[in-house]
Parts: C-alpha cells; sequence; structure tokens
C-alpha cells in the first residue's frame, strides 16, 4: 500500500523514496545526538565522581605505582677492643636482583645466573617463575660474582648496595662478637644484645621508582649520622684474645678434648681480658658450621667444677673462724664412709692442714672442713663468691649455674669438693678474682663504653664492686697456699703450670659428668685450672676449661700448661715485672774464666754490630734532660726488652711473643722521656687471621 500524504489544496500525495530516506536520516541525526549527549553526560558524572569524590583513593593507587617510601638502611655500628682494634665493621657490597618480566628464556637465564652465582638452578628456576617484576637473585656478593653476572648481559638483572658486616680479625673473640644475618639484624652474641644501639636509625624517604623498580631519587637529603650505629669498645685485648684462644684450642687438640673455654680476668677492675671458646668459627662464612659452634660456651653453659671449689671452702672456713691455718683434718687413709656412699681420695693421707688439702686436693678433709662449717654457711658462701646468679655480662644466655641446699649428709661433703653444684667459667674467674682482690668481689664486664655517632655516651661500665667476701688476711693466706699446688715437691697437683719467672697461684679441678640416662655419674670428666700470676700481686686470673678430656688427663696435666702458655704470653705483654731472679749455677773458676772472655767478645761484636745497623742514628749530637736515646733491644726476649726500655724512661708497645725482631723509633733515635717504642716479636700476630 502506497503512503499518502495530503499537500497544500487538502488532497493527497504520494511519498517519494528521497522523501523516506531524509526522514529517516534526519531520525538516525538525532539518536546519535542523543547518544552522544548521553555518553557526555555519564563522561561529566563518571569525572565528577573521580574528580570529587574519588580524588584520595584514586590518588593513592596512583602513588603505589610510583611513589615509595624508600626505606635507607643504617650502616651498622663498628666494635672495637680496648685500644681500638676493629673487630666487626660494616661495608658496602653489592646485590643482585632481577625484573623476570623482561626475561626472554627464563629457564636459560635461569641457567646462567644459578652457575655464575653457584645457586640451586632449580630453586632460581622457581622464583623467576612466580616473581613478577622483582626478586632477589643473591643478596651481597663479591665484586668477582659481580663481573661474572654482567658478562651475562642478562636482560633485567640490577646491582643494588647494601651494607654488610666484616670481621677482620675473622675467628678472634666471634663467639663474643656474635653474628648477624643477612638483613644485618645480630643473630648472637654482641651483636644481638646491643642490637638496638648497634643497627641505628633504618631512614626511610618518600621516592620514586621506575617500571622495573629502580629508585630514581628521594625527595630530601639522607641524614648520615641518624643512619650511622653506635660503636661499642670492649674490654678485651686483641694480643690477649689471640694467646688465649691459640693455647686453648692446642689443650683441646692435645687432649683429644671435645672443647675449651677460657676466661683472663684484670682482677682488680672486673675487666674480661680474653674469653675464648673451642672449637672456633669464622663469621664470615658460615656455611656449613654446626649450630652448636656457634654457643658462647664460658658464659652459657654451666658445668660441676670439681676440686676448684676446695680453695672457697678453705678461703670461708678460715675467714669465719671454722678453722685455722693450724688446724689438721683425718685423711681417714683415702676412704671416708658416709652413710651408704663412700668419699675417695686420689692418694691415701693422714692428717692434713688446711694448706695441704689443697696442694694434695683432699677430698675428704674439704668435706670434713664443710661439716664443720655447717649448710648455712657453706652456702653462704657460695653466694658470696657469685655462685648461682648472673652477673650481666652483656652477653646472651648468661648461665647463672645452680648450688642446691645440702639437705644430706653425702651433698654436703660433695659440694665441698665442687661436685653436686654448677657454675660457668665466668664465674670461675670471677670468685678467684676476689681472692686475688684481697677479698673483694668485682663485678664482670666485657663492654666498656658505647657512644652514638654524635658522641653521646649511652653505655659506660668502670670498674665496680660488688662485696666484699672474705678478710684481706684470710684471701692472702688462701693465696700463699695456692702457691704450694704448682710445686712439684710436696705433691702439688699442677706442676705442670709452674713458671720459672713469676710466681703462680692456682688449683686444679677434675669432676665427673652427671649421666642423665643412669642417674648417676658417668666416667667422662671435665678438668680445668684457675691460676693467678704474679702470685704477690695478681694482674691477671686465668681459667682454662676443657671437656671430656681423653684418659690420663686431669686438670693439671691438661689445662695447667695451658694456663702457663697463656700467662707467659700475658705478662711480657702486660709490662709485669718477674716475681723470680733467674737460677744462678754453681760455676769453677775455669768455667768463669771463660764466660768473662766469652762476653766480652760478644759485647763487642755487638756493639758493632749496631753501630754498622744504626749508621746516621749515631752522632755526637747532645742529649738535653728532657730527652733519651732508644736503646737497641733487637734480639732480646720480651721481658728483657721491657725492663731495658723502662729503664730508659721509655713505655714499649709489644706486638707478638719471643724476641724483638724490628722496633720503632729506630734505635739511637733521640725521644722524649716516656715516648712509646713499638717492638715487633718473632710469632707476630697476622693484621688479618689470627
Amino acid at each position: 500500500m502506497r503512503d499518502l500524504k495530503p499537500h497544500s489544496g487538502g488532497r493527497f500525495r504520494q511519498a517519494t523514496p528521497d522523501l523516506v530516506e531524509d526522514r529517516w536520516l534526519r531520525l538516525r541525526v538525532v539518536l546519535l545526538g542523543v547518544c552522544f549527549f548521553c555518553g557526555l553526560l555519564a563522561t561529566f558524572v563518571r569525572a565528577v565522581n573521580l574528580q570529587v569524590h574519588q580524588t584520595l583513593k584514586l590518588k593513592g593507587l596512583a602513588e603505589d605505582q610510583y611513589v615509595r617510601d624508600i626505606e635507607i638502611p643504617a650502616r651498622r655500628g663498628d666494635i672495637f677492643d680496648r685500644r681500638g682494634v676493629p673487630l666487626a665493621q660494616s661495608v658496602d657490597v653489592d646485590s643482585i636482583w632481577l625484573d623476570p618480566s623482561m626475561l626472554t628464556d627464563e629457564k636459560g637465564s635461569s641457567k646462567a645466573l644459578a652457575k655464575a652465582l653457584q645457586l640451586d638452578q632449580k630453586e632460581l628456576f622457581e622464583k623467576v617463575v612466580k616473581g613478577r617484576r622483582f626478586i632477589w637473585v643473591k643478596r651481597q656478593v663479591t665484586p668477582g660474582e659481580v663481573a661474572k653476572v654482567k658478562e651475562l648481559q642478562v636482560p633485567g638483572v640490577g646491582f643494588t648496595k647494601e651494607p654488610r658486616r666484616f670481621y677482620p680479625q675473622r675467628e678472634l673473640a666471634a663467639h663474643v662478637i656474635g653474628l648477624v644475618g643477612t638483613d644485618s639484624h645480630g643473630l648472637d652474641g654482641l651483636e644481638l644484645s646491643f642490637e638496638d644501639e648497634l643497627s641505628g636509625d633504618r631512614v626511610k624517604r618518600e621516592g620514586f621508582r621506575d617500571a622495573k623498580g629502580r629508585k630514581l631519587m628521594t625527595n630530601g637529603l639522607e641524614d648520615q649520622i641518624a643512619k650511622q650505629g653506635a660503636t661499642v669498645s670492649l674490654t678485651i685485648d686483641r694480643q690477649l684474645q689471640y694467646v688465649t684462644e691459640k693455647a686453648l684450642l692446642k689443650a683441646v687438640d692435645d687432649a683429644s678434648a671435645i672443647s675449651g673455654m677460657a676466661v683472663m680476668m684484670d682482677p682488680k677492675t672486673g675487666e674480661i681480658l680474653a674469653l675464648a671458646n673451642a672449637p672456633r668459627f669464622n663469621p664470615n662464612s658460615t656455611a656449613g658450621t654446626l649450630a652448636e659452634v656457634f654457643r658462647n660456651r664460658a658464659v652459657t653453659d654451666t658445668f660441676e667444677p670439681g676440686s676448684t671449689f676446695k680453695a672457697f671452702v678453705i678461703a670461708s672456713a678460715l675467714d669465719s673462724g671454722t678453722i685455722t691455718p693450724e688446724t689438721e683434718f683425718d685423711g681417714e687413709n683415702g676412704r671416708l664412709v658416709i652413710g651408704r656412699h663412700v668419699i675417695h681420695d686420689t692418694h691415701p693421707h693422714q692428717l692434713l692442714k688446711a694448706q695441704k688439702i689443697l696442694q694434695v686436693s683432699s677430698n675428704i678433709c674439704a668435706a670434713k672442713v664443710a661439716q664443720k662449717m655447717g649448710r648455712e654457711r657453706l652456702v653462704k658462701a657460695y653466694a658470696d663468691f657469685g655462685f648461682g646468679d648472673r652477673f650481666g655480662l652483656g652477653l646472651p644466655g648468661e648461665g647463672r649455674g645452680v648450688v642446691p641446699y645440702p639437705k644430706a649428709e653425702v651433698q654436703l661433703a660433695t659440694e665441698a669438693f665442687g661436685q653436686g653444684l654448677t657454675a660457668t667459667s665466668l664465674q670461675m674467674a670471677a670468685a678467684f678474682s676476689a681472692l686475688a682482690n684481697d677479698g673483694v668481689l668485682m663485678k664482670p664486664y666485657l663492654v666498656s663504653k658505647v657512644v652514638d655517632p654524635d658522641g653521646l655516651v649511652l653505655v659506660e661500665n668502670k670498674p665496680t664492686q660488688l662485696r666484699r667476701v672474705v678478710s684481706a688476711k684470710s684471701a692472702r693466706a688462701v693465696v700463699a697456699m695456692l702457691e704450694t699446688v704448682v710445686e712439684k715437691e710436696g705433691g702439688g697437683t699442677a706442676p705442670l703450670a709452674r713458671m720459672d719467672e713469676y710466681r703462680v697461684a692456682g688449683k686444679t679441678g677434675t669432676a665427673q659428668k652427671a649421666d642423665p640416662v643412669a642417674k648417676g655419674y658417668s666416667d667422662k670428666r671435665v678438668v680445668s685450672f684457675a691460676g693467678m700470676v704474679p702470685a704477690e700481686n695478681p694482674r691477671v686470673v686465668i681459667f682454662v676449661v676443657l671437656d671430656e678430656p681423653k684418659a690420663g688427663f686431669d686438670g693439671g696435666r691438661a689445662a695447667g700448661p695451658a694456663f702457663k702458655e697463656i700467662a707467659s704470653a700475658a705478662m711480657p705483654y702486660l709490662a709485669v715485672p718477674p716475681s723470680r731472679a733467674a737460677p744462678v749455677a754453681k760455676v769453677t773458676p775455669a768455667m768463669a774464666a771463660a764466660a768473662v772472655a766469652a762476653a766480652k767478645k760478644a759485647e763487642k761484636n755487638a756493639v758493632v754490630a749496631a753501630i754498622e745497623g744504626l749508621g746516621d742514628a749515631v752522632t755526637d749530637e747532645p742529649v738535653s734532660g728532657d730527652a733519651v736515646r732508644v736503646p737497641n733491644v733487637a734480639g732480646l726476649a720480651g721481658r728483657m726488652a721491657i725492663a731495658q726500655l723502662l729503664g730508659a724512661a721509655l713505655e714499649p708497645r709489644l706486638n707478638g711473643s719471643g724476641r724483638v725482631v724490628s722496633q720503632h723509633p729506630a734505635p739511637g733515635s733521640l725521644v722524649e722521656k716516656g715516648s712509646r717504642i713499638s717492638l715487633e716479636l718473632a710469632g707476630n700476630l697476622p693484621s688479618s687471621s689470627p
């Protein structure tokens, strides 16, 4: 049916195709305009919603894409010994990261990187597959590893600097210093105890990162002082620590012991001069090291000390008036029955006085002294010496030991000779230091000072008296008795600890180890020796312990020689004059004449050699009253060199042990009185490794 439309004359006319097309065109334009209008309206509404109602939310989402709070790790504080030798420092090293999205060959790249960095190829490939824009390939790498990775030219690999802990002395004092993890947080030792002070403040800066996660810029300057950790200074002396560790390792090896401990302490101040453990570990490379090796046994481990406790029993009994030096006790011919138990001595004895009880180490007589003192006095005496409590040295896991109240008679007897109670090596060293310090117990301390980067002292320890344990008279009497322990005449138990140049006072200990399975004592032993030198005015107290030495090694045979080796190196280093003069041998007139002739010839040769070696150092320049010439001490033993320099009003400083091989300033140099003269001795300690 055709479409009819009326026209102006009132008649209908037929609609043409052009007219229909024009009509639909206009309709489409209108519809399109409406659609555009609706779209613009929707866009406007959306824009208003985004700009007005969701501004903060969208701003945060946008900043999450490119703005980061970049954490700048702090440089960890340094740790030094008492003379400023670095024991722990931080250095900047490279860490390698990867953007997995940029890899074209994930498996091949993972294999190449794993081979260059000695990583597990499968583990690295799994990290690459799971990672999106960032993964750590390996942190804190060596320069050689960085060079190998750069040669590979793997796309998406990046490098960033991170602080890494470095221990320049390697194994030296490792148990004391401890170690840190990859994230630079302390895991053990002082690194853990002083984590807050050493770690400093991690600085956060708002900055930008590109699509690969690389830092482009930060807002504001980094405050280096705020990032730096505090500096920790110790009482430990690097040289004394070295000789102590060396002697301890030798003793453990000679006796085939499973471990060893040694503590050197200044009895007058409480300063720990050396604290050693065996076996050792290198904190720079701990891969493959068993967890038990990291334990600081000298501080954490408790053990039954054995006969070394007899010194405290005798000292307390003398001080309380329970006995006198002349009081005698019956040794029962080596066998004392207490109820169902029998107390034995190594050798049978009859009547013994206090001095002899210590010299021959009689268990039976020590038990009788304790019985005469009574339970309350004995327990109080042990507590006064510091047993059963912690000193707060500043190292994690410090042991306190256990001193149970001796209810049974046999328990009272065994505690008198150091069985049935426990103590740490630190406690033993401190207790013997009290005897060496005229009866005054000093608080042991290891950290002398902690100073932050702007010079503020955060921690400072000084010599602190805890209490008087016994009178000076009683302490000196016991020390004199302990001198006989190292004398072979009379049956001393530690003649191998005797020194020719210095008087030594000490006590041996050989204790059975408890068997937790059989609920008794096994045939295994813990042996020890506690010594003070020089006995007339003790400069150091040294306590050495060996755990489970082979048969035949008791405290005198195993720990005594280690004490002697440590003390022989420590005395000249600390400039302690000898206690004894060298023994004078009897000679015939002919021998004397030959010796005089040889001495004159040697003196003449020495003068000629010295002048030839000095060269221009020997002049006719007059010496003023405040100046002296440096004597030539080359070839002399350490103690002789010290004596000669002290006689010339000069201050000796030794490095190493043995005989002098060089000195600075040179012999013949003109220096002021009191100047420091540095001596290098044979057996010098290496600078990078002990």
